[in-house]
């Protein structure tokens, strides 16, 4: 399944020429060592050529105003090199819970920075996921702590989602302390965020604006997996008809003729669902999509490891990272068992 048109083609298009030129294997294993975990020239060169920093960002405010279909290009072709970037953090969750929450005066003021390529995070889950905020409001001050904040190391602009709505809060301002965590995916950065009595700005939004950014991210996350996972698919198809044993390529061999054609069924699977959540857009089907992604890519990076053999486990070859870059996944925004235990999530009983 598709929704290509002629512009998203020319849009994925774009993307995967800029990402061929400038994300190949040795810069993404540069950009994940540097102070910022990610190429700032490249996502220059993103932002300034493609604008992906603002697709997300209505018109009026400096942005392209494109929908969650051009997100999810954009979101699969990152996701298909590992290219590390600000894309989802910022790009997206940032973005996207700004216009959500529908306050003019804080869109006028942050929406047009974070279009031309500022870092953005949004603060949101607490030490045990991504069910419960981690930080409390009491006046015009927050408290607590945010765990597993996308980019907040780096951020220019902080924004908070706490029980009481969404905050903005100055990075650099007293009582707040940022710090990166160490992470199974080395190729995406996430940090800390302490706040002790910081001052903060509120910013006006609908109560529903935890699952209404929730929705968008799990979509926004399934596309990259749906990337990585075809990477990953055509990485191992290319190896097994090169690599020769007994005078003929491995590929050659019935069984894993059978094995990697259950893995183009996986990635199929994944993607069709991925892009019927990005239709649809409704947090039924991003539930959905996060589970049969997250399963999908963790299934063909697990194939990918076998079929390449012993090589697939060195620090030397990219295997390893879509082998880590699946399990990160699975675990960002929440355990697919997390949610398919979650009886708020399915409605229709029946389904479960």
């Amino acid at each position: 399944m598709s929704f290509d048109n002629e512009e998203r083609a020319a849009l994925r298009s774009s993307v995967r020429g800029l990402l061929a030129k400038h994300s190949d294997s040795a810069a993404v294993r540069r950009a994940m060592t540097t102070e910022h975990g990610y190429d700032e020239a490249l996502w220059s060169r993103l932002c300034d050529q493609i604008g992906v920093a603002a697709l997300a960002v209505p018109e009026k405010y400096g942005g392209v105003g494109a929908s969650l279909l051009e997100i999810h290009v954009v979101q699969e072709e990152l996701g298909r090199t590992l290219t590390p970037s600000p894309m989802l953090g910022s790009a997206v969750l940032a973005t996207q819970a700004l216009v959500l929450s529908g306050d003019v005066d804080a869109c006028s003021r942050l929406l047009p920075t974070i279009a031309e390529g500022a870092v953005a995070a949004l603060c949101w889950a607490d030490s045990n996921g991504w069910s419960n905020v981690g930080v409390t409001a009491s006046g015009d001050t927050l408290s607590g702590t945010a765990s597993y904040v996308l980019g907040a190391d780096i951020a220019e602009v902080l924004l908070v989602l706490t029980s009481d709505g969404l905050y903005q809060v100055d990075p650099s301002s007293d009582g707040v302390h940022r710090r990166r965590l160490p992470t199974m995916d080395p190729t995406r950065s996430l940090s800390e965020v302490s706040f002790d009595a910081a001052a903060a700005r509120r910013i006006e939004s609908p109560p529903d604006l935890v699952e209404q950014v929730r929705t968008i991210a799990l979509i926004a996350l399934s596309a990259e997996q749906v990337g990585a996972a075809s990477a990953a698919l055509e990485m191992t198809v290319a190896y097994t008809k090169a690599r020769t044993q007994f005078g003929r390529s491995i590929g050659s061999f019935q069984a894993l003729k059978h094995r990697m054609a259950d893995m183009y069924v996986s990635v199929e699977a994944a993607r069709s669902m991925s892009c019927a959540a990005a239709l649809s857009g409704t947090h039924e089907d991003a539930v959905a999509a996060k589970i049969c992604c997250s399963e999908a890519l963790q299934h063909v990076a697990a194939e990918t490891i076998q079929m390449h053999g012993g090589i697939a486990i060195t620090w030397d070859h990219d295997a390893q990272l879509f082998f880590k870059r699946a399990h990160g996944a699975a675990q960002l925004f929440g355990l697919p068992r997390d949610y398919l235990t979650d009886p708020a999530c399915w409605p229709r009983q029946d389904f479960v």
